[in-house]
């Protein structure tokens, strides 16, 4: 698939194909399989192994399958191959530059909130009530975020401004996988298990902030603090690939027009956390 790297200001195809995913969603035997995959009877005991001593074993063919950067972690003893998917990054290689940023390494897309509160994701039309459970009115001509972490990416996300919480609630739902090719079939992000917390924030008011979990374990902890600080962790991920949203009110940001531009046409940007998005 064809991305746009931010830092590099070029284009570049990376090949995200899966043979295994493909069957699933696209295959009238994968998808029975796949309600069976992402099933609480797989799962719990899934994950009891991702996080066993056991699965150690799975950490270097990761590594060199990902083409993982170990330098830029901390050097670090795993009690498990979960335990090393929440590895922490040196304070160091993720510097905060000025103004809105990525708050998580992943591939970004940016969606124009029209007047009926909705968006278009891969021809699924989302509205913001749905993502909510709520109404979401005062969203209405703002923008949505959508920030797509891989199992390779660093799966720790912070806060993007100074501010407080307002409000937080758990919607329970599926754990359909986040790559593009299942969004033809189901909207993903307003199906998935997700948690919801309501920001108020310095320079861009209220603001949405979505933690959407994926296939097989996809977890979400977050930490549990009231007030936050520019760039402080709001939480992270446990194994799987998962997604942050966030939402902003009309007039609060200014995003870089190659984003808008590539996300019009269907292009991800590939961000580091940190990286400027004005």
């Amino acid at each position: 698939m064809k991305y746009y790297d931010l830092k590099n200001k070029n284009y570049v195809n990376l090949n995200d194909d899966s043979k295994a995913l493909a069957f699933a969603y696209n295959n009238v035997i994968g998808r029975f399989f796949l309600k069976i995959a992402i099933s609480k009877m797989i799962r719990n005991p899934y994950n009891k192994y991702m996080s066993s001593k056991s699965s150690l074993k799975k950490i270097d063919k990761f590594i060199k399958k990902n083409n993982i950067n170990m330098d830029e972690y901390e050097n670090q003893e795993y009690s498990s191959f979960n335990d090393f998917f929440m590895r922490r990054i040196k304070s160091d290689k993720r510097p905060l530059e000025n103004g809105l940023f990525a708050i998580a390494d992943s591939k970004l897309s940016v969606y124009k909130i029209n007047d009926e509160t909705a968006f278009n994701v891969k021809n699924s039309i989302y509205t913001v009530d749905e993502l909510l459970g709520e109404d979401g009115s005062n969203f209405k001509d703002g923008y949505a975020l959508v920030f797509r972490l891989c199992v390779d990416d660093y799966h720790h996300y912070v806060f993007p401004d100074d501010g407080k919480i307002i409000g937080t609630k758990r919607i329970n739902g599926k754990l359909h996988t986040v790559q593009p090719l299942s969004f033809k079939k189901y909207k993903v992000f307003s199906e998935n298990t997700r948690e919801i917390t309501m920001l108020d924030t310095k320079h861009y008011g209220k603001v949405a902030y979505i933690e959407v979990g994926a296939m097989m374990i996809g977890k979400i902890v977050n930490e549990d603090i009231k007030e936050f600080k520019r760039g402080e962790e709001k939480g992270h991920f446990e194994f799987g690939g998962s997604t942050c949203i966030l939402l902003f009110e009309k007039d609060k940001i200014n995003l870089n027009e190659e984003i808008i531009k590539n996300s019009e046409n269907d292009i991800e940007t590939i961000v580091k956390l940190g990286y400027s998005l004005e």
